[in-house]
């Protein structure tokens, strides 16, 4: 009962102060005083930009997302076009040629994660930092999501529509649509591929910061260095 009074100090401080000597005091009564809120703040600055490199530079690689568990496939209204074209000569291999194309545009995409992501993290706040040190073990994923995503939205975006037309993919995609809606007696369609690649491709990027955050906080040999070790120590 002591030790969780103590601990409820702790964090009203760090909720209605940011004097670093009072802090100091309050963390030497419960034995913490070797971890101080800058310890704590670079800790998870340094865990979320090594977990957020690897994850994008992972991706971005050749292959990162198409011969991986990130693979983005087709939508249902896509997979009907195909099942359907690929009876027609030049479509027969029609649904594994669209994949391939619009996950390569997904790796290409992925280039463009890493600033963004350094970008936030700059900007984390004591506060949040012992709210993620503290939290779920996908809190760090959970902030970045809140404070990137809709930024790396933005970004990716027009790098996977450029893409998709670099490698083919919408013009295969529009010549398939139109091929299809010719088919009689069927519903015509025409899906935003660019926006459901975008939105396929986040959810695979954020699904491996969630796994790289993940092996921080579990496993202590992916912890590089002294600080990672020290501040993680206090979650486990």
């Amino acid at each position: 009962m002591k030790n969780l009074v103590s601990f409820t100090l702790i964090l009203s401080s760090l909720l209605f102060s940011s004097c670093d000597a009072q802090l100091g005091k309050l963390l030497k009564k419960v034995g913490l005083e070797e971890l101080s809120t800058t310890d704590v703040a670079n800790g998870l600055k340094e865990a979320l930009t090594q977990g957020t490199g690897k994850g994008a530079d992972l991706l971005s690689a050749k292959d990162g997302y198409f011969k991986s568990a990130y693979k983005i496939l087709l939508p249902e209204e896509a997979k009907t076009i195909c099942s359907k074209l690929s009876i027609i000569p030049g479509f027969t291999n029609i649904e594994n040629d669209v994949i391939e194309k619009l996950n390569r545009a997904a790796e290409d995409a992925a280039t463009k994660a890493k600033p963004i992501f350094i970008s936030a993290i700059k900007q984390m706040t004591i506060q949040d930092a012992w709210n993620i040190l503290k939290g779920e073990k996908d809190a760090a994923t959970q902030y970045l999501n809140r404070t990137t995503n809709q930024a790396l939205y933005n970004e990716f975006k027009p790098v996977i529509t450029s893409s998709m037309e670099k490698v083919g993919a919408l013009q295969l995609w529009s010549s398939a649509v139109t091929k299809y809606n010719q088919i009689p007696l069927v519903k015509k369609l025409n899906p935003d591929m660019s926006d459901y690649v975008t939105n396929k491709a986040l959810e695979g990027l954020f699904r491996k910061i969630a796994e790289e955050e993940l092996n921080i906080r579990t496993n202590l040999g992916a912890r590089t260095s002294d600080l990672l070790k020290k501040v993680f120590s206090k979650q486990d």
